[in-house]
């Protein structure tokens, strides 16, 4: 079924915690949160959708699937890919092993490398060479890969050969020689995974994209018959690392460009209700009950990288500048040997939860203390949790209060200001630590938890504003249905930049622009954008900066994107060279189909923001405890403001309003928040 701008659109992400649904129908936005299934996330897609359509959504109509997955990062995270064998030039079988000289400890003595992706008793060798150019100087012995076929005990296969992005017959023939040999599993060509320099940065994703084809196969496979058996009739779309939609098929193909697919859709859909709201700089959190992601948006859009660390391995595809820290709101406190208190990274996750959910969970984590606090009641999303809440404080009592010689309260504002502290300090790396001052920014929070402690974080950094959005809970599947389709393809020329031939670059741009346009086949032109970018460095270095390129070449041009280049440098690292000579290193294109994003229509609530309170609790503030005012989210009227200390409880978050804080109601039912200075 192609898109329609009337069709219901619906984004489905998955989380460590729980499956988000977001249904938009005419304007009306429909939340379903349904527990996630770790052994089989399909399933928790399935249910997540059989709930929406219980609630009234006819999934024959559904113009518009699109997915966020954690299936390729967690097969990373765990080492749980399939079995893949290398082929490599000669000389280059240990390439995965020997790695980098990067160390997370320079002086640590006993540091290891991570495990290869690929053992080396399946990294085999072949002859054939190119020079730095792609000119054949050795033919591939293809009756050696022929006998190699046999020798190959192994569900995917890894080709990286020399100098392939320059010239990718040998590992094309490689492929056709595997095939007419008779092998039968799938198989990852750097030339067409990542055709860029630096050896092995281009083995390893090309090992990482084999080892998870037939993990992300089958489990797209079970997901695409779980959705035609409950009746969608809309195209599965998954949501890559680069923030932008890719086909099913695609995902199947590169599953390497899918390893920040959750966080991606959480950063793109920050980026869009934070324009609403005339911000265009800004910092997003997204904390969940696992983990939290923060990212930095410049100009309105994402930061894309290609230096990504996941897990272990640092991953040269193209994705959304995400840092990522184990705190959660299911993210465990616990006492240290030394006696220090400890957040996370381990997590209660969905089973068995925190234990104020009731659902067996023995070990304080992150929510339990903000229940402890006065600060959330799982009672009004969970029901009556019985003796869950006086189980939480006996948790919090004898795992951390007792060892410390300190009250539960205290130690329940201890496990918050330490989840607090570890946010403020991953913010820091994705702003401070990159030149810019998040006096200057505004920060948008989201996920389960991230409203919880977002003011409290704001003003460690001196963020002035805090938006809260609408569907703050489930605001990555809302930003999987405000993304456009978007694919990146790059092509590594190293060239100094003063013999660069126009005519040349035109013609390799010209051919990346092919590869977008059949990607985007089903695109009406008048919503293609093939957007142009070059990779270049000061010759000698060994790091680049991507800057733009216009769409017409020439020397003039060419001036343009090197005076580019310049500026950017010294934004990056506080100097420039102008006089250096430079050169080229990578060609970049990004095709993009765009997409009208959903526009949903305005909470309508009558009343007053009195009406809207719920009940008066006591919460402790800065060891202070009072009675403070909740109000239900659902029936505050926009325009209504209100100073803290208040709590504002939603259907999929929390937000907690400090004493010094004031809020106002946005028409689109975003909650804003101006930070006042620490209580």
């Amino acid at each position: 079924m192609s898109d329609s701008e009337t069709a219901p659109r619906v984004g489905v992400d998955v989380g460590g915690t729980f499956t988000d649904v977001v249904a938009v129908t005419d304007g009306r936005v429909r939340v379903h949160k349904v527990a996630s299934t770790p052994d089989a996330p399909d399933r928790g897609v399935a249910n997540g959708l059989d709930e929406a359509a219980a609630a009234g959504l006819s999934l024959p109509d559904v113009g518009t699937l699109a997915h966020g997955t954690t299936v390729a990062t967690n097969a990373v995270l765990e080492g749980d890919w399939a079995e893949t064998a290398l082929l490599t030039t000669e000389g280059f079988r240990d390439v995965l092993e020997i790695g980098r000289q990067d160390r997370p400890d320079l002086y640590d003595l006993h540091g290891s490398k991570p495990e290869p992706v690929v053992p080396r008793d399946r990294r085999y060798e072949v002859s054939g060479r190119l020079d730095e150019r792609g000119v054949e100087l050795e033919p591939l012995d293809e009756d050696a890969v022929r006998a190699l076929a046999a020798d190959i005990d192994a569900d995917s296969v890894a080709v990286t050969l020399l100098f392939a992005f320059e010239n990718a017959d040998h590992e094309e023939q490689v492929r056709a020689v595997l095939r007419d040999a008779g092998y039968e599993g799938s198989i990852s060509l750097s030339s067409e995974v990542l055709p860029e320099i630096r050896e092995y940065e281009r083995t390893l994703a090309t090992a990482l994209n084999a080892g998870l084809r037939p993990v992300m196969d089958r489990y797209l496979g079970r997901l695409d018959e779980r959705v035609r058996e409950a009746g969608v009739g809309a195209d599965l779309r998954v949501m890559a690392s680069n923030g932008g939609l890719m086909d099913a098929d695609a995902a199947r193909e590169a599953p390497v460009r899918t390893l920040l697919s959750g966080p991606a859709a959480g950063v793109r859909g920050a980026a869009h209700v934070a324009a609403r709201h005339g911000h265009e700089d800004l910092l997003t959190m997204d904390m969940g009950g696992t983990s939290c992601d923060v990212s930095l948006v410049r100009d309105g859009e994402p930061l894309v990288t290609t230096d990504v660390e996941v897990g272990d391995y640092p991953v040269a595809t193209p994705m959304v500048d995400v840092h990522t820290v184990g705190s959660g709101g299911g993210s465990i406190a616990r006492i240290d040997e030394g006696g220090a208190l400890r957040v996370g990274p381990e997590s209660a996750g969905a089973e068995p939860g925190p234990v104020c959910y009731g659902r067996g969970g023995d070990r304080p984590t992150v929510t339990d203390a903000a229940f402890a606090l006065g600060r959330i009641d799982p009672g009004t999303f969970l029901g009556d949790i019985g003796g869950a809440g006086e189980a939480a404080h006996e948790a919090i009592e004898r795992e951390v209060a007792d060892p410390l010689g300190a009250s539960v309260r205290e130690a329940a504002a201890g496990i918050l200001s330490v989840a607090e502290a570890d946010t403020a300090r991953a913010l820091r790396v994705v702003s401070v630590e990159r030149g810019h001052d998040p006096r200057d920014l505004a920060l948008v929070a989201f996920g389960g938890a991230g409203p919880l402690i977002a003011s409290a974080v704001a003003s460690e950094l001196s963020v002035p504003e805090v938006v809260v959005p609408r569907a703050a809970g489930v605001l990555s599947a809302l930003g999987l249905l405000v993304s456009d389709r978007s694919y990146d393809e790059s092509v590594s020329r190293v060239r100094p930049w003063d013999a660069v031939d126009v005519v040349d670059l035109d013609a390799v741009f010209a051919d990346l622009e092919e590869r977008g346009r059949e990607r985007l086949a089903d695109v009406p032109a008048g919503r293609r954008r093939l957007e142009r970018a070059l990779d270049l460095r000061y010759r000698g270095q060994t790091y680049d900066i991507t800057v733009r390129a216009p769409d017409d070449l020439d020397s003039e041009a060419l001036d343009a994107v090197a005076e580019r280049f310049h500026e950017a440098h010294r934004e990056r690292y506080g100097h420039a060279s102008p006089d250096e000579p430079l050169e080229l290193v990578t060609v970049r294109l990004r095709a993009r189909g765009v997409v009208d994003p959903p526009d949903p229509e305005p909470p309508s609530t009558g009343g007053t923001g009195a009406d809207a309170v719920s009940a008066e609790r006591p919460v402790t503030f800065d060891g202070r405890t009072r009675d403070v005012r909740v109000y239900d989210r659902s029936r505050l009227p926009a325009g209504e403001r209100f100073e803290g200390p208040a709590i504002v409880a939603g259907s999929e978050s929390t937000l907690v309003v400090r004493p010094p804080d004031r809020v106002r109601v946005a028409d689109d039912g975003s909650l804003v928040v101006e930070v006042g200075a620490d209580a």
